[in-house]
């Protein structure tokens, strides 16, 4: 397939799937915002955390010592066939299949596999990551119709990672959202990297960075906006 084709072929899928996938998908992330704040409250007005499964009388904490909550994130919502992410770490050669929630629920041992993939592997840290984040992922996957895994450039960065890579590159941010475990770099092999663009911009749920030289798209859950 000659590249012309390629890019006619993924502007087709997207306009595909965005028109299949992008109403459910927001639907399913919220509106970002006040707005996500309000329909959090109003979904659960008394509770100031997640749904867990639990599987131990007490919840289980991260590396960090926080316990691993998202006092901002919306409920989980599925067909339930339940919400799944697979992924690549191109640094560590590791793979991540895992069912992060069924029916309404993220699982905190799916949870701890995730925080534990996307860690600071150049000093072994560990921090727990935004479930908003997964969420996100799994919309952007379903939204550009792939059948392979993201490949994860960058996650969780401690915040020394994240100077010493402020110092060496431009476009590295001193407080990086990487820092607070709300980030993602990613690509996915066998579509084009604009095409992965496009798809997180529809979303409109949270910030995204296009950095076709390097080739990664950098997504978050912070406000929205965009830039690359």
């Amino acid at each position: 397939m000659s590249v012309k084709e390629s890019e006619a072929n993924d502007r087709l899928i997207s306009r595909r799937r965005m028109l299949g996938l992008g109403a459910a998908a927001v639907a399913t992330l919220a509106a970002p915002g006040l707005a996500l704040a309000d329909e959090w409250v109003r979904i659960a007005p008394a509770a100031a955390t997640l749904h867990w499964r639990r599987n131990s009388a007490h919840p289980r904490r991260g590396e960090s010592g926080e316990t691993q909550t998202a006092r901002h994130a919306p409920p989980v919502a599925d067909d339930g066939a339940g919400k799944s992410l697979r992924m690549y770490n191109l640094h560590t050669d590791e793979k991540l299949n895992v069912t992060f929630a069924e029916n309404g629920v993220y699982d905190p041992g799916a949870l701890r596999e995730v925080n534990y993939f996307f860690r600071d592997f150049r000093l072994n840290l560990v921090r727990p990551i935004d479930p908003r984040l997964l969420d996100l992922l799994h919309a952007i996957h379903q939204m550009s119709d792939a059948g392979k895994p993201f490949n994860l450039i960058s996650g969780y960065r401690s915040p020394q990672t994240n100077a010493m890579l402020a110092a060496r590159y431009e476009g590295v941010a001193r407080h990086s959202m990487h820092i607070e475990g709300r980030a993602a770099d990613i690509n996915l092999p066998g579509r084009q990297l604009s095409l992965l663009h496009r798809v997180a911009l529809a979303l409109r749920f949270g910030g995204v960075g296009y950095y076709p030289q390097s080739d990664f798209v950098h997504v978050d859950t912070g406000r929205v906006r965009h830039w690359g």
